[in-house]
């Protein structure tokens, strides 16, 4: 659930994650024609070919020279920016995937549960559905192989699951209260949506989460607000890493007016290009809040960018990622790929939505990106650190706004950790809230479903009963997490919120989490608010 979790073990990580996905930002603006005629750069490549041929011809013991070469690739790719990189051609796949928006498999969604793949959920329409798959089974076999209680991981489950369409896999199914089945299933294309979650969160206000800008996003978007009489619009884009520019492009075009501008990039090799609304966009006339925060990168702050510098929304949060380099990706003739930093994105204003860093130096920019938590400025807005010298206008209203990196929100919401103690932090670490809710909701499914049947009887009539937080307690216990009445007194009503919200999760799936997450989060409320109320909004 988005409680804005900022666990300082996981913070960098979801830092460098985010980032890294901006490199699929690349739009080919550069002639791939590159020209290595050039005597420097023949001799530096001569020279490494005769290094290679005398490793591998003359080193006392045999050597890997692909793997030697691939490495130092990477290596060379890490002396220069943060956002450059070597992609082997093995990972290619692995990385189109998420913003292609779709991947071959059986189309389950699943948790690890006491060591056994558990099924959260089947795709509509997918193979798994087709064979009577369903939430609460566990798969205890792949292709003949146990795989229940032998120390899975997430990389041995993509392995075991995804594969060529048309290929088939056959699993052992253990179904509460009947021996186990096998059902062989033919994997297909599966869709990746990533609007996670559309629905009017109130009369003529819409509600959209985008999880990053794929090559679907732009329809999936649009999509759910086809035939409304639409006033707002929130537009959730929090931890939201970026994707693709043009799909970015796309979507902000349609609520600006024709000749604004949306973005200008330019670099050393690069002419500037200038990328305008054409003034046929079908939302121009509602009004939008936009929400941000620290893993908001690229992409998502070319938008917010956008939007804040012509006015023309709120933009609600934390200072985004900060993240402007424009790459543009060569494919190498093995199927590996490098994506190059060729240029630097600017807001219609003129800031440079990039960050500074140090040349060859990722780890101290990823860090830094961690201090904003360890200097407080995710929890005062007093602490962000502005540059006095990079002051902007707005295009329309004229308002102060900041460069220097990343977007810096109209209204600035700290993260809540009121309800933070140790045993809370470590229930989430260690995955003993979902563990636990998984093991429940699979006891009673139907007992649930059958009591409160829709989503919306489940929110209003369900409540964590003292029986069951204490059982949640008790399997707390027996996991090495021990809660004290000084601890629940802290955490307590937030668990229960949390164990309640995973149960929605668990028996009606991501969309309908995040919307009873969103009647209580605070940044979907001040939008709501914003949005409800011309006044609030101006």
């Amino acid at each position: 659930m988005k409680n804005r979790i900022f666990l300082l073990s996981a913070f960098i990580l979801a830092a460098v994650s985010s980032a890294q996905a901006q490199s699929y930002m690349a739009q080919p603006r550069v002639n791939q024609s590159v020209s290595f005629n050039n005597s420097r750069l023949n001799n530096e490549a001569t020279k490494y070919k005769q290094i290679l041929f005398l490793l591998a011809n003359a080193y006392v013991d045999t050597l890997n020279v692909e793997r030697l070469s691939e490495e130092a690739m990477a290596t060379m790719m890490q002396q220069l920016d943060p956002h450059s990189v070597y992609i082997s051609a093995k990972d290619v796949k692995d990385m189109e995937e998420p913003l292609l928006g779709k991947f071959e498999g059986i189309g389950i969604e699943y948790a690890l549960i006491r060591d056994t793949l558990t099924v959260q959920s089947v795709i509509p329409g997918g193979p798994s559905e087709k064979v009577g798959l369903r939430a609460g089974d566990k798969i205890n076999s792949v292709d003949g192989e146990v795989i229940s209680g032998t120390k899975l991981t997430q990389t041995r489950v993509l392995k075991y699951l995804r594969g060529d369409k048309g290929t088939k896999v056959r699993v052992g199914v253990i179904r509460r209260g009947e021996k186990e089945r096998e059902l062989v299933i033919t994997r297909d294309k599966i869709p990746l949506n990533t609007v996670q979650c559309a629905y009017e969160i109130a009369p003529g206000i819409m509600y959209e989460r985008i999880s990053s800008f794929g090559a679907q996003t732009y329809d999936e978007f649009m999509t759910p607000l086809q035939g409304k009489d639409l006033k707002g619009l929130i537009i959730d884009l929090r931890s939201n890493g970026g994707g693709y520019l043009h799909t970015a492009l796309r979507l902000v075009n349609e609520f600006l007016e024709k000749d604004q501008l949306i973005l200008f990039s330019e670099g050393r090799a690069v002419p500037r290009t200038d990328d305008y609304a054409d003034g046929n966009g079908k939302l121009q006339d509602v009004e939008v809040a936009v929400l941000i925060d620290e893993n908001s990168a690229s992409a998502s702050e070319i938008l917010s960018g956008a939007f804040q510098d012509w006015d023309r929304g709120i933009i609600i949060g934390r200072r985004s990622f900060g993240k402007g380099l424009v790459q543009q990706e060569f494919p190498l003739q093995d199927g590996s790929r490098v994506r190059v930093t060729v240029a630097r994105y600017h807001t219609p204003s003129g800031r440079v939505i990039q960050s500074p860093y140090k040349m060859g130096n990722a780890e101290e920019y990823y860090r830094k990106i961690y201090e904003r938590y360890t200097s407080g400025e995710s929890f005062n807005q007093d602490s962000i650190k502005i540059n006095d010298s990079l002051v902007f206008k707005t295009l329309k209203l004229g308002r102060t706004v900041y460069g220097g990196g990343g977007i810096i929100p109209d209204v600035y919401v700290p993260v809540d950790t009121s309800f933070y103690s140790k045993p809370y932090i470590a229930a989430l670490n260690k995955g003993v809230l979902s563990d636990f809710v998984g093991i429940y909701a699979d006891s009673h499914r139907k007992e649930l479903g059958k009591k409160y049947g829709s989503y919306d009887c489940f929110v209003e009539n369900f409540n964590v009963s003292d029986s069951y937080f204490n059982e949640f307690l008790s399997y707390s216990k027996e996991n090495g997490i021990e809660f004290s009445e000084e601890d629940l007194q802290k955490s307590g009503d937030q668990l229960k919120k949390y164990l309640k919200g995973l149960i929605v999760r668990n028996l009606y799936g991501l969309d309908y989490y995040i919307r009873y997450d969103n009647l209580t989060d605070e940044e979907v409320q001040i939008a709501l608010g914003s949005l409800e109320s011309p006044d609030n909004l101006e």
